[in-house]
């Protein structure tokens, strides 16, 4: 079934829309959460509320790419999710590993929200992974999206750890950079 006919039948507030979104997407939104939460029933739980939570915005919300949006939610869900089991006790999970790394960009002392405008800054960021090279992308992504761990990326795409890591630190280099130029940091 197309994506269309999938959010037509959300529109139309047939329950059918969540089994056929189950079929299409279920691995892909698995994966997703049990990248980020690493325990089979918490993931499984992220998903299920991703499925809710798809119900309960489609419509009025009309998403251009199914999956993307679902992945989102996912993600989403699955952030608070791990913030949640991980407020009382801080762990060594890949998880934690990313959002440190990706924590050398911004400076502790300012906070992002103070400096602009959360669009703004998604704008900047999208722009700066649309303008990467197919390889960086596909490693930062890999990263910081969906949360894969340096031995996991390396393995997906056939690439060496070492490389793996330098080309993250370099991207996040040129991250910082991008972000000073622009006057965020």
């Amino acid at each position: 079934m197309t994506d269309e006919n999938i959010i037509k039948l959300y529109f139309d507030r047939n329950e059918k829309a969540i089994s056929v979104t189950k079929i299409k997407y279920g691995k892909y939104l698995y994966t997703i959460a049990h990248n980020i939460l690493h325990i089979k029933e918490d993931s499984e739980e992220s998903v299920n509320e991703t499925y809710l939570a798809a119900w309960n915005t489609i419509p009025p919300k009309k998403p251009n790419v199914l999956k993307a949006y679902l992945a989102k939610l996912t993600r989403n869900i699955s952030l608070k999710c791990f913030r949640k089991n991980t407020a009382e006790k801080r762990g060594g999970s890949q998880t934690d590993l990313a959002l440190d790394e990706l924590s050398e960009v911004f400076s502790a002392d300012d906070s992002v929200e103070e400096t602009i405008e959360r669009e703004e800054l998604l704008t900047i960021i999208h722009n700066f992974i649309s303008d990467l090279d197919i390889e960086q992308r596909r490693i930062f992504l890999a990263r910081y999206w969906y949360l894969y761990s340096i031995k996991d990326i390396s393995k997906k795409l056939n690439y060496s750890e070492s490389k793996v890591k330098v080309t993250l630190k370099r991207t996040r280099d040129k991250l910082n950079e991008m972000l000073k130029k622009e006057g965020l940091l």
